[in-house]
């Protein structure tokens, strides 16, 4: 009978997880319990879910505390206490300061506790009849000796529960002093719980009260007149449940809504489509599921309405009433794709439709929804305790020096020379490993409910702005709550801006139809594109991983791309992308495959490459009911692999193989491949869609090349840095010109060929100066000279030092190293306000100054200074400029031999190898510019390690596999670039002067 049972929800203060505080109850014999966490209501639903395999009544509240302070605790009589102590709660949450008071308001349905040694004697007479004063074990010393001890009537046992034991009790201070950001040994009494917060068998609990059963009557009583139920069966969403208000209605308007889309997507729709159109629309009538669909059209209607790109994407993908309904874009009966991975009778939750909008419409479509629905929330998750985070926290309440925590953290040090401090460290960070740590927002995951949000749980609001769910989406999803997915990629952004920039820069062309998918898919540039994997800014199809898997299959069309974009996901590239490549590339190789696994999956060659594949492999080759293969489906998700409906189905897939005869070691086989793919692998469908995207950014790339790669710069790039895109532009036939005051813009822009970098990507750059800079420009006209910008334009000393150091004076034929000097002395140190605009302009004063120099070497500094990298060839830069004269396209008439290159490094991935060891993918690019990847088994990687950005010589045997090159490194330096100029011979900063008496002079 606890009524003040903390799980480690309550952040950095609980130590219990959920079903192991329902163990320990069970255990010790406890019959009721109330869950009352401290301003959060996260785990109620999840602890009320398992509470009846325990034996354990449950009843739900919160702990209502200013920090550690308790101020009262508040129970749920009926689900609409619940509802009413969710949306007080929410009400403190939601709006800032966070200060609960003193006393609690009425809440309909409710038990309101307040404790003991905080409440004074003389409130007891007007107490409500739903209030109780609580009593801690401590409080019975003092209780005895105060008036309340013959006024029982209005008093419960209160005994909280934070901790299990002392171990559990030391946890509970070490989060504390994380929490406060101080040393353990600093840590206030005042801000970490008493000792005694522990849990207690019933026996001992009731022995501690057995002067005063009225107490114990009391407090059995309040657990027993709470009642709060909720439907975990998952067999009825609790989604908005009706779109028009009338579910009829509602199936009247989705059925004209597809057959309208007929005339759209389909010529000469025949009767194929029309048995697929009537048999999805029969069965999402029966499921439940037609607002869902409704809603997601809604949504998109609008989004088309404010002309923004988007993709829907997932399984629904799968579904031609999505097609029909331009939800997607990808035609079901033209991929031939698997409808039941899609719905089916036995699957309990609604079909999951990826909604993909460009980063800078997503807020705009989230606004949307919340104004047009009435119970809406973006849905928590929960960011736990990482091995490293963990460490690094511990360490620092532990007062270990930094560079010990560091070594803790990379695992670089010996176990048995640790000091005690660090081997607490070690032990206590095992502990809180998986505990969650703070409450952040799901990337993309909106609810849209029948009843109100706070019916299941309360909310908060973080800094997007929207309020946002205290439970996470396994736990909605356990109730019957069905998440929107409204995601942002920066692929569609892309897309979109280099329409447009297209239309300005070739307005002679005819407009770009970008959705015309259809002459794409055929288009004979394009699928060379894909065929040589000249993908660099493409959607998807561009990583250097990619990049080899279309050159090894030698993808040269749209279905072939759609396998490749869920082939390259890792759990088919740990188990099956080999097999995929051989049996692709050569037929003979497909006999090889299990015969059964083979007519499966014939056109993945009896390898599992998509979703569907898993789900066709369980029910066939392992017998299960397609309801098991939705829960196996489900299961392999990651966050469900511990439950019991999963494991039951994995036990009943071995008792039918082995029923039916199949070798243990063949079902065993299948069994991994399915558990590998199952949590990576894509639904076709939703390969589909990526693949529709990839098609639309290699179309604006094979005609439109530099406009997409100034798009695909503005959007802050894809895989890589902004650096691979300038260079590839250049590729392209771009000359990459550094800002400019007369010709740039906040965002990169195009003239012809000539491609002028924007004043964003100028580090430190403030971009309320280059707003200023630009609308005075477009008011006034171009700037003369730097006398004529300066008395235009407001800008400080450090803004303006900016500008001339990365040229964007060229235009005036000064050096840029006069021209700081000319700033300098002209310049206030602090401009206050706009210039005012005089009918006279005084004449700025001249100096002058002695002959100045800038080299083509400071110039490439100044710009790995202000953007990151050079606009030269980074090669020149070296101190050594020797070249062997190899190249990445002579290493094909190399393979086998031993070979030297130099490389600029582009990225590195690390991975580890099937014993855990370390070692790593890097690619290059040489002196002309075209790749070369490389391999770094264990030994090499650790003798030659990375080091950071610059040009390394790369030695190795040159490998090919599937007509892909690579270096098999067994050697690697990064070779020394020339001294910064701009610093050398003890020159201050740069200012390279022709006479050391025209300096004098100038000092002077």
């Amino acid at each position: 009978m606890f009524l003040n049972v903390h799980t480690y929800f309550s952040l950095r203060y609980g130590t219990i997880a959920p079903k192991d505080l329902l163990k320990h109850m069970q255990k010790l014999g406890v019959k009721m319990m109330a869950v009352t966490d401290i301003n959060t209501t996260t785990a109620c639903l999840d602890v009320m879910r398992m509470s009846d395999s325990y034996g354990v009544k449950v009843v739900l509240g919160v702990d209502f505390r200013n920090g550690p302070q308790q101020q009262f605790v508040a129970l749920a009589k009926s689900n609409e206490g619940f509802c009413n102590i969710n949306r007080y709660l929410s009400s403190f949450l939601e709006h800032p300061p966070f200060v609960i008071p003193g006393r609690c308001d009425t809440l309909k349905d409710t038990f309101v506790i307040y404790p003991f040694k905080h409440f004074p004697v003389s409130d007891l007479g007007r107490l409500a009849e739903n209030e109780y004063v609580g009593v801690s074990i401590k409080d019975l010393k003092t209780l005895k000796f105060s008036r309340y001890a013959k006024r029982c009537s209005k008093l419960v046992m209160l005994h909280t529960v934070s901790f299990v034991d002392k171990s559990g009790f030391n946890t509970h201070r070490l989060l504390r002093a994380i929490d406060n950001n101080v040393l353990l040994s600093k840590l206030p009494k005042s801000e970490e719980a008493d000792p005694s917060h522990e849990l207690l068998s019933m026996d001992d609990l009731l022995n501690y009260f057995s002067e005063y059963p009225n107490i114990i009557e009391n407090t059995r009583f309040i657990l027993s007149e709470c009642h709060v139920n909720f439907d975990f069966d998952q067999k009825t969403p609790k989604n908005q449940n009706s779109y028009t208000g009338s579910t009829d209605l509602d199936f009247r308007l989705l059925k004209k809504l597809a057959y309208d889309g007929l005339k759209y997507r389909y010529k000469n729709p025949g009767e194929v489509i029309y048995a697929r159109l009537g048999k999805e629309l029969d069965v999402i009538r029966q499921m439940g599921f037609i607002s869902y669909f409704l809603i997601n059209w809604k949504i998109l209607k609008y989004a088309r309405s404010k002309g923004y790109f988007y993709v829907g994407r997932g399984s629904g993908a799968n579904s031609i009433v999505a097609y029909l309904l331009r939800i997607t874009d990808v035609d079901p009966v033209e991929l031939d794709l698997y409808f039941e991975r899609f719905i089916n009778l036995y699957r309990t939750n609604p079909p999951d439709f990826d909604l993909d909008f460009s980063w800078t419409d997503r807020d705009d479509i989230t606004n949307f929804i919340f104004k047009n629905f009435k119970h809406t929330a973006l849905i928590t998750v929960y960011n736990t305790f990482k091995y490293k985070a963990s460490v690094r926290e511990l360490g620092k309440v532990f007062g270990l020096p930094k560079h010990e925590i560091d070594k803790l953290c990379d695992n670089q040090y010996d176990p048995h020379k640790l000091d005690k401090l660090s081997q607490l460290v070690l032990v206590y960070s095992q502990r809180i490993q998986g505990f969650p740590n703070y409450l952040g927002i799901h990337a993309g995951g909106i609810l849209i409910s029948e009843k109100p949000i706070h019916y299941y749980t309360a909310t908060f609001m973080p800094p997007k702005g929207f309020p946002t769910t205290q439970i996470d989406m396994v736990i909605a999803e356990d109730i019957g709550l069905y998440k929107f997915d409204i995601l942002s990629q920066r692929g569609l952004g892309k897309i979109k801006d280099a329409v447009a920039i297209a239309a300005r820069n070739h307005p002679e062309d005819p407009p770009i139809d970008i959705h015309d998918i259809a002459s794409f898919k055929e288009d004979p540039v394009i699928n060379d594109m894909i065929k040589n994997a000249d993908a660099i800014g493409c959607f998807y199809v561009e990583s250097p991983a990619m990049r080899m898997l279309l050159k090894k299959l030698q993808v040269d069309d749209y279905i072939g791309l759609v396998a490749a974009s869920s082939v390259i996901r890792p759990g088919v590239s740990k188990f099956g992308m080999r097999d995929y490549i051989k049996r692709s590339r050569f037929p003979e190789k497909r006999k090889e495959a299990h015969p059964v696994l083979l007519d499966i999956m014939p056109e993945t060659y009896g390898v599992m490459v998509y979703q569907e594949d898993v789900i066709k492999v369980a029910h066939i080759f392992g017998g299960l009911s397609l309801a098991e293969a939705d829960v196996l489906r489900r299961g392999m998700s990651g966050k469900f692999r511990s439950r019991e409906e999963f494991l039951k189905v994995k036990q009943q897939f071995f008792d039918n193989c082995k029923r039916d005869g199949k070798k243990g070691v063949i079902a065993q086989e299948v069994w991994d491949q399915i558990e590998s793919f199952a949590g990576y692998a894509f639904a076709k469908g939703h390969s589909a869609s990526y693949a529709v995207e990839s098609y639309q950014s290699l179309f604006l790339k094979a005609y439109y090349p530099l406009e997409y790669m100034v798009a695909t710069i503005n959007n802050f790039g894809g895989f890589y840095r902004t650096e691979l895109y300038v260079h590839e532009a250049r590729m392209k036939g771009a000359t990459i010109e550094p800002p400019c005051i007369n010709r740039s813009f906040y965002e990169t822009t195009i003239y012809g060929k000539d491609i002028y970098l924007g004043f964003m990507f100028l580090h430190n750059f403030e971009g309320q100066t280059a707003q200023k800079l630009v609308e005075e420009r477009y008011k006034h006209g171009t700037f003369s000279d730097l006398d004529d910008f300066l008395e235009r334009v407001p800008i400080s000393l450090e803004q303006i030092s900016i500008l001339i150091k990365i040229d964007a004076f060229r235009f005036t034929g000064v050096n840029k190293r006069e021209l700081l000097w000319q700033s300098y002395m002209k310049i206030q140190k602090i401009t206050l306000s706009d210039p005012e605009q005089l009918l006279f302009k005084p004449k700025l004063v001249s100096y002058q100054l002695p002959e100045l120099t800038c080299t083509k070497e400071e110039a490439a500094f100044d710009q790995i200074e202000l953007l990151g990298y050079p606009l030269c060839n980074p090669f020149d830069l070296l101190l050594d400029s020797s070249d062997n004269g190899l190249r990445a396209k002579m290493l094909e008439k190399l393979v086998g031999k031993i070979a030297s290159i130099d490389g600029y490094l582009i990225t590195a991935k690390n991975t580890r190898t099937a014993k855990g060891v370390r070692m790593y993918f890097g690619t290059f690019i040489d002196r002309d510019g075209d790749f070369v990847d490389t391999v770094h088994f264990p030994i090499s990687a650790s003798q030659y390690p990375f080091r950071g950005n610059g040009v390394y010589r790369i030695e190795g045997k040159v490998m090919e596999e599937f007509d892909c090159i690579s270096i098999e490194v067994s050697k690697m330096e990064r070779l020394a670039l020339m001294e910064d100029p701009r610093y050398a011979n003890g020159s201050k900063k740069g200012y390279h002067f022709k006479s050391n008496k025209n300096l004098e002079k100038l000092r002077v």
